[in-house]
């Protein structure tokens, strides 16, 4: 184990760079700096990574911001009791906070819809906007069609979750029963400019779908919708959506991305290189069941040349009836580490760049090939924990689990493998 601490402190350093490079709060003041604004503003921010966003404008804009709101998940909102300064600095800029569920949606949720609604539409009428979007917005904020409520929205999201769907697909599917996705808020700015920066968390960077556009009309719906495999019930709400959405959407305004993922990977090879690693970017993205996607990671790393391995994407997990603790970084991570059984000279990391995995706040896990080992002195089977999506309560007993807390940004998931 003594050769393993080495890679496994340095692969962290990396991963720790990487958020680095994609931190919310810095990307925004960056942007912003570069191109300011006119006039004051009102900012409205809803995702994982909405307060350090927000911090960033507040950072840049000083008096210049006149209020907003920010919708973000527990735990990731600013507290007064915790530290205080970032809390303090939002109130400061009349910032007002609100939380809502992820991944699934809660009552607050729809609360929060209602609240987002309402704020724009007390704004004054030459009130120019600044909206700071990022991944975790389709699931904090909802405002449903006709005819669903908290029940359903529940049951079409746990549906989306636990059947590996692909995230640009659920996302149009939630903007298909949304009355304020698929650019439906577009509406409640009643023609008063707004710009938007966003944090991408999507394949390919679509900005329509990050947050399940919010501000990007997705004039193609139907057309994507069509051949998907839905659930009787399910189709016949998507179908009801797309009969209630306005045929005549305005163009939304440009989307300026200010974080990718595409940072987080050069940022990742910069720093092996940096130390002095040989290091090998793959560009092709890593989808797919995350299981499978854990052996061909080990797979490659098993069979390539030494030194620092960067990989990206986001993979998913058909989940059991009754899942236990994890992630799909989590999965990933313990199924490669069946294939690196027995070998010190190899290491993979998979994390999320928000700081959580799934359901779980975990951000990811960091398997070696002693990871095996440790898992059965604990008393568990690698195999049987993949089988029940069990995999973070065997890592955290095998003391591969990383923890981050919330890290400002949201740009999918990072893979780094080391082989010595």
């Amino acid at each position: 184990m003594d050769d393993l601490v080495r890679p496994r402190r340095q692969l962290l350093d990396i991963y720790s760079h990487a958020l680095r490079a994609v931190d919310g709060r810095e990307r925004v003041r960056r942007t912003l700096a570069d191109t300011p604004l006119p006039g004051p503003l009102w900012c409205c921010a809803i995702g994982k990574a909405a307060a350090s966003m927000t911090l960033g404008a507040c950072d840049a804009l000083g008096t210049g911001l006149r209020g907003g709101l920010l919708i973000t998940k527990d735990g990731h909102l600013p507290s007064l009791t915790r530290g205080g300064r970032d809390a303090a600095r939002l109130a400061a800029h009349g910032i007002i906070g609100l939380v809502a569920g992820h991944p699934l949606p809660d009552a607050r949720s729809l609360a929060a819809g209602a609240r987002l609604l309402d704020w724009l539409a007390t704004r004054p009428a030459d009130a120019r906007f600044l909206f700071l979007i990022s991944g975790g917005a389709s699931s904090l904020v909802e405002v449903p069609i006709a005819g669903l409520g908290l029940a359903e929205v529940r049951r079409l999201n746990d549906w989306l979750l636990s059947h590996a769907i692909p995230i640009e697909t659920m996302n149009r599917v939630r903007a298909a029963v949304s009355r304020i996705k698929g650019g439906g808020l577009l509406g409640a700015l009643h023609g008063r400019p707004a710009r938007v920066l966003a944090i991408s968390d999507v394949p390919g960077n679509d900005p329509s779908l990050i947050g399940s556009g919010l501000l990007a009309p997705m004039r193609e719906l139907p057309r994507h919708l069509a051949p998907l495999a839905l659930p009787a019930w399910l189709r016949d709400w998507v179908e009801r959506g797309l009969a209630e959405r306005p045929a005549d959407l305005a163009p939304g305004p440009a989307i300026e991305l200010v974080a990718t993922l595409d940072m987080a990977l050069e940022a990742a090879a910069v720093a092996g290189r940096g130390a002095g690693l040989p290091v090998w970017r793959h560009e092709q993205s890593v989808v797919g069941e995350a299981g499978a996607a854990g052996h061909r990671l080990a797979a490659a790393l098993r069979a390539g040349p030494p030194g620092l391995h960067v990989w990206g994407g986001e993979t998913t997990v058909s989940l059991p009836a009754v899942p236990g603790r994890g992630g799909r970084n989590q999965h990933l991570a313990l199924a490669a580490a069946i294939e690196l059984a027995g070998r010190t000279d190899l290491l993979l990391l998979s994390a999320g760049t928000d700081g959580s995995d799934g359901p779980s706040e975990d951000a990811g896990a960091l398997v070696d090939g002693l990871t095996l080992q440790r898992v059965a002195e604990a008393g568990f089977d690698a195999r049987d924990a993949l089988t029940r999506a069990d995999s973070g309560t065997v890592l955290e007993a095998s003391g591969d689990l990383i923890r981050t807390g919330p890290t400002g940004t949201n740009v999918t998931d990072l893979m780094l493998g080391w082989r010595s």
